[in-house]
Order: structure tokens, then C-alpha cells, then sequence
């Protein structure tokens, strides 16, 4: 899944050297700033990102704000922000933008913890999104309908979960929406009955990633390309960023940066190990 270092490094270089007309801007107090916006599902991981950053570099003030994928794309495209973050592949229009991987994530579909079901089929998956397997009991469960859980429109993790799962099908109007990965996790955690998908870097305690097709979702089986449920985390940028959002793309992109996501659980999309 990671990138090969002769085409990350043309990447970054394609980028940091379209900066070098660029010139930096600040906020107030003599501080360079950097805007960025979009995916709630990256949010957290540009957010812990930013502190690191931030902790070296304390002349600048990295603002990250959520909103969801499409709202990212739109932001970047009018210029909005800075650098926006897209889970999902760039589509259409959209492709005017240039788009950095800086990880990838597995989608893991969560149950309860009390759910004794452990392992699912994709097209068990997508029968219980598209709404023709209703109840626990065709499933080895008890007679309990099923209450399954979905990311709202305009969120890359559910754009990447129907591209990845669902196919042709489309989600069940019945399916509950909640509006961020976190969201999701609560309802699941909180309900015996309850199935949702969410990022796999925020898979904690409270619930539990079941086995796709026999493949349980981890660093592991991603990297052997075994689980198949994985989208990009992109941050997007129109035309040559600024240099502070350059600088910070450099950090996310370094050994450090890197290491960072993989210690929250994601792949980095350049293994500085091998």
C-alpha cells in the first residue's frame, strides 16, 4: 500500500517546488498561518499533526476545522483554505486540484462489543447497508432487527464505503446517519443491535471490528493488500500552496510525520523504514 520513494519524492518535490514563488502570509502577532479544512475522518490525525508541528515551529498557527470531504474539495477550489482534506478519491471536477496522499486508512465495520457475530461476508455487508438483510437472526443472531449505522452524504468515508462495498447498490433510507466517524462509534457503542463503519484509526475499546471475508482489518492485512475496505487520506491544495502550508505538507510527509499516523494506527504512504 505504500508508496515507492521515487514517486513520493517526485510528488513532494512537484509540490514544494511549485512554491517557490509563493510568499508566506500571518496572522496577527507576526505568525504564519495555515487554514485547513474538510474530512472529519482526517481531522483528528491533521490535528495531532498541527501540535507536533506547531510544538517546533511556534511562529505558526495551524487551523484545522471539519466539514466534511466535499466541503474540503469546495473550500480548497475557492480558495477558502489553504490545503483541504479529502478521504476519498478526487472525482469529475474536482481532479482540478492537485491530490497528496498522506496515509491510508482501512474502513473497519464495527458492532457492539456484546454482538457475538465476528466476522462478516462483504455482501453480508452490503445486504444489511442496502436494507435486504433486516435481522440478526439471518446472520447466526437472535430475532432482533438490525440497526445499522452510516455516515451522512458528502462525507469521503461514506463515499469510499459506497465506492468500496456497496457497489451499484445504494444505502437504505431506513439506515440511521450520524454526521462524523466518532458519531458512528457512539451509537454502536451504546447499542447491543448496532452496526456502523468508521475509520479504523478510531477503532477503540467501545466497539469491535469485525472480520471482512475472514480478513480482520489491521496495519497487517493492509499492507498485504488482504483487507480490501482501504481509501487514501488526501490533503488537496489548488495550484502552488503557500509556503507555511508547504512547510507543514513537508512535516506531514517526513520521517516524523509519517511516524506519527503509523503510531495512530494508520498506513503511512511512505514507509521510511524500508
Amino acid at each position: 500500500m505504500a508508496c515507492c520513494r521515487a514517486i513520493l519524492l517526485a510528488g513532494i518535490a512537484l509540490i514544494i517546488g511549485a512554491c517557490s514563488n509563493s510568499s508566506p502570509h500571518k496572522a496577527g502577532n507576526d505568525r504564519f498561518t495555515v487554514n485547513i479544512a474538510g474530512s472529519t475522518s482526517v481531522m483528528p490525525f491533521s490535528e495531532k499533526l498541527a501540535e507536533h508541528f506547531m510544538l517546533e515551529h511556534p511562529t505558526f498557527a495551524i487551523n484545522v476545522q471539519a466539514g466534511g470531504s466535499t466541503a474540503g474539495v469546495q473550500a480548497c477550489i475557492t480558495h477558502t483554505v489553504d490545503i483541504g482534506m479529502c478521504s476519498r478519491e478526487l472525482k469529475g471536477d474536482e481532479r482540478v486540484l492537485t491530490a497528496l496522499p498522506i496515509c491510508y486508512d482501512g474502513i473497519a465495520i464495527v458492532v457492539n462489543p456484546l454482538n457475538p457475530v465476528t466476522s462478516l461476508s462483504l455482501s453480508q455487508v452490503r445486504g444489511i447497508f442496502n436494507g435486504t438483510i433486516k435481522n440478526w437472526s439471518e446472520l447466526g443472531w437472535i430475532d432482533r432487527r438490525i440497526d445499522a449505522v452510516s455516515r451522512e452524504d458528502g462525507s469521503g468515508t461514506r463515499g469510499a464505503f459506497e465506492e468500496l462495498v456497496m457497489g451499484t447498490d445504494t444505502i437504505a433510507d431506513a439506515t440511521m446517519v450520524q454526521d462524523s466517524n466518532g458519531s458512528v462509534r457512539e451509537v454502536v457503542a451504546t447499542d447491543p443491535y448496532a452496526i456502523g463503519y468508521l475509520s479504523l484509526g478510531i477503532v477503540d475499546a467501545r466497539v469491535t471490528a469485525v472480520a471482512i471475508d475472514s480478513v480482520q482489518p489491521s496495519a497487517d492485512t493492509i499492507k498485504a493488500k488482504r483487507y480490501k475496505i482501504v481509501r487514501p487520506f488526501l490533503y488537496l491544495t489548488l495550484g502552488a500552496p503557500s509556503e507555511p502550508a508547504q512547510l507543514f505538507i513537508r512535516y506531514v510527509l517526513s520521517e516524523a510525520g509519517q511516524s506519527l499516523l503509523i503510531k495512530e494506527g494508520l498506513i503511512p504512504a511512505y514507509d521510511f523504514s524500508s
